[in-house]
């Protein structure tokens, strides 16, 4: 019976210690896509003044990347970020203390993670969004946001500089 035991114990054992070796399913070149993002980052409009701080975590076993910007002056917001292998593109949702829902879905375009979508207002009015982040090579990364107006012109909704902290 002590064989049987010693033998059922290394046998889990084994199996236990090959499935914490396992890889992430999210471990591929395309999951890692917006990585360049993940760190402590203060944000700076194109005049220079703090627009605010963005933290941007691994979670997940490296599935999702977590931000999580606050401006300091009461307003603030999170989103996750995650790549949709199936699809093929990467997602991220936005919620924040003024009550925005944004869903965007995208991905890398000539070395920017450029994600896309709608928000519809109280009144029916549709905005669309584009939001491209550009990693630089100081290590820097520019957020440009884009939304249409009521006559579907593309305008600057934020254009921020990310620093590391």
């Amino acid at each position: 019976m002590s064989r049987r035991i010693r033998a059922a114990v290394l046998a889990i054992a084994a199996f236990s210690a090959s499935g914490a070796m396992a890889a992430s399913p999210c471990e591929t070149s395309a999951h890692r896509a917006f990585d360049f993002w993940l760190g402590e980052w203060q944000v700076r409009t194109p005049d220079g003044k703090l627009a605010g701080v963005n933290r941007i975590s691994s979670e997940y076993s490296g599935c999702v990347l977590h931000e999580r910007y606050d401006t300091g002056h009461g307003y603030s917001g999170e989103s996750l970020n995650t790549y949709d292998a199936g699809r093929k593109v990467w997602h991220q949702t936005w919620v924040d203390t003024s009550g925005t829902l944004l869903l965007l879905e995208g991905g890398l375009r000539n070395g920017s993670m450029v994600l896309e979508g709608q928000t519809t207002g109280a009144d029916a009015q549709v905005t669309k969004h584009r939001i491209t982040w550009t990693p630089n090579a100081n290590g820097s990364v520019r957020q440009l946001w884009q939304s249409t107006d009521a006559k579907g012109q593309w305008n600057v909704a934020f254009d921020g500089m990310y620093t590391r902290k």
